[in-house]
């Protein structure tokens, strides 16, 4: 009895002895494996940016509800508020006004309200007319900075529709135009990438805004672009009608004046004189509109500040528009233009969060308004900047990176130390192609990223390519909505910029 009893004590013993030697806690275990590095945890981070989730942030900006995102509309606002309510998630922080995410800035606006009307009257035999009407999107636009107003009227063609005594160049020379309406094309008869000195001299001739104005000085009643896109990106003029028209309507107007379009614009840009004539032709466009003009446009501006005491006062922007073109009056979705860039940034704010780095240089990322109506919110805020702009490290800007195979880096010739951290993280960690581009003029920005580069700030923007087209144009037309995404590239460009980012922030 007693011997059995003096055994117990032992038996406990070697068990303890045996659950501390040979089965340490889960505490001993943990306390011996080592902490991850700042790089593991910054690939642990990457690996959770998915494509599955930006798609999802792609058909969420698309969506009903946000109608385009025109920017100065209600809806577009609301489009703001959820970007930020994931801002605050992530523990980005507001740097917009007053503590809140957006800053805000003057923005008049125009609504079309229809469809319109656009129809052409052709001349034959004795007081005879034949009338061709022309199909919404297929053939032509209603004018997004158009007034409401109908008119009937010949149709004069007048080149580039340019005044310029210096350049000793002027469409208009000879030409009545009043009462009538006018048709011209796009740019300017000079290369702005083939010919960079030249083109500044024209450069302020090449705006939408300019043109319209022109020719409403010369009397016209109307003004036609030869550019068949939704284009808010204009001049309001009240009483004056604009419509944007294609191939079709051109080469009818063309049809029997013994000219060829395509030739006579070759012939203009070659010889730098103008090429205006009468085409005898008559259109009629009908085009209904609501203009604000005390509309009020804004950026989302949120910031993860830097840890660094000096370095911290400098910052890495990620940019990127996220506006679109409303409702024109079907919605324009815009996915690829550009939800896209608004995924990719979200997706890199995210992995941040995930990673637990602290930066040392801070990082602001910036949802530039108005892009579409002429760059308003990139201007606006380099006039009003959150950090001094030569504070500003430098500028990742994404613009249409939805679809494609393939990366283009713009300006990364230009900026050879950032496109550095870009191209070392592709090829270490991404192993995408993504090739850097020359930005040979900086007199013809159309891009957030060109303002910033006109500021002095470091630039690259990010855009993608490759693969095959849809059999239908989608650059602002209501096919640019998301069965055209390619989720894999989004999802690429995603854990690039986080990486690069990341590096940046350390540099």
């Amino acid at each position: 009895m007693n011997s059995k009893t003096n055994r117990i004590p032992f038996v406990l013993l070697l068990t303890l002895f045996i659950l501390v030697f040979y089965f340490p806690s889960s505490a001993q275990e943990e306390a011996k494996t080592p902490p991850l590095s700042d790089e593991q945890k910054i690939l642990n981070a990457m690996h959770t940016i998915s494509s599955e989730t930006l798609f999802n942030y792609v058909k969420e900006l698309c969506s009903d509800k946000f109608e385009g995102r025109l920017t100065g509309t209600p809806s577009y606002n609301a489009s703001g508020q959820w970007v930020a309510s994931l801002l605050t998630k992530w523990g980005v922080k507001p740097a917009g006004d007053n503590g809140t995410y957006f800053q805000e800035f003057p923005n008049p606006y125009s609504l079309i309200q229809d469809e319109g009307n656009l129809t052409l009257h052709i001349p034959f035999g004795k007081n005879n007319w034949f009338q061709k009407p022309y199909r919404y999107e297929l053939d032509y636009f209603p004018g997004a900075t158009s007034d409401t107003g109908e008119i009937k009227a010949e149709v004069i063609y007048v080149g580039y529709g340019i005044t310029a005594p210096e350049l000793n160049y002027d469409d208009y020379k000879g030409i009545d135009v009043k009462g009538k309406i006018v048709v011209f094309e796009r740019e300017v008869p000079v290369s702005p990438t083939k010919n960079p000195d030249e083109f500044k001299k024209w450069r302020p001739y090449s705006f939408h805004t300019y043109k319209v104005q022109n020719a409403k000085d010369h009397g016209a009643a109307a003004a036609v672009f030869n550019y068949q896109i939704i284009n808010p990106n204009c001049i309001f003029i009240k009483d004056f009608i604009i419509a944007n028209i294609g191939d079709t309507v051109i080469n009818d107007l063309f049809m029997g004046t013994g000219k060829i379009h395509a030739k006579l614009v070759e012939l203009i840009d070659k010889t730098l004189k103008p090429g205006s004539f009468n085409t005898g032709k008559i259109l009629s466009i009908k085009v209904s509109t609501k203009h604000f003009p005390d509309g009020i446009g804004n950026n989302v501006i949120g910031i993860i500040e830097g840890s660094d005491p000096v370095l911290k006062n400098e910052a890495i922007m990620l940019g990127g528009h996220l506006d679109h073109l409303g409702m024109a009056p079907r919605m324009m979705p815009g996915a690829n233009d550009n939800a896209s860039a608004v995924a990719v940034m979200l997706g890199v704010a995210e992995a941040i969060y995930k990673s637990g780095i602290k930066p040392k240089r801070s990082i602001i990322f910036n949802f530039f308004g108005s892009e579409e109506q002429g760059v308003k919110g990139s201007e606006y805020y380099l006039a009003h900047p959150l950090i001094p702009n030569n504070k500003i490290f430098a500028l990742l800007n994404m613009d249409g990176v939805g679809r494609g195979t393939k990366i283009d880096a713009l300006a990364g010739k230009n900026f050879p130390q950032l496109w550095k951290f870009i191209d070392d993280a592709n090829k270490k960690y991404i192993h995408r192609e993504v090739i850097s581009h020359d930005f040979p003029n900086l007199a013809r920005p159309r891009l957030d990223a060109a303002q910033f580069m006109w500021a002095g700030v470091p630039t690259i923007s990010f855009s993608t390519s490759g693969g095959e087209e849809p059999p239908y144009p989608y650059y602002h037309t209501t096919n640019d909505n998301p069965i055209i995404i390619t989720p894999e590239i989004m999802e690429d460009l995603s854990q690039l910029i986080f990486i690069a980012t990341m590096e940046l922030t350390q540099y």
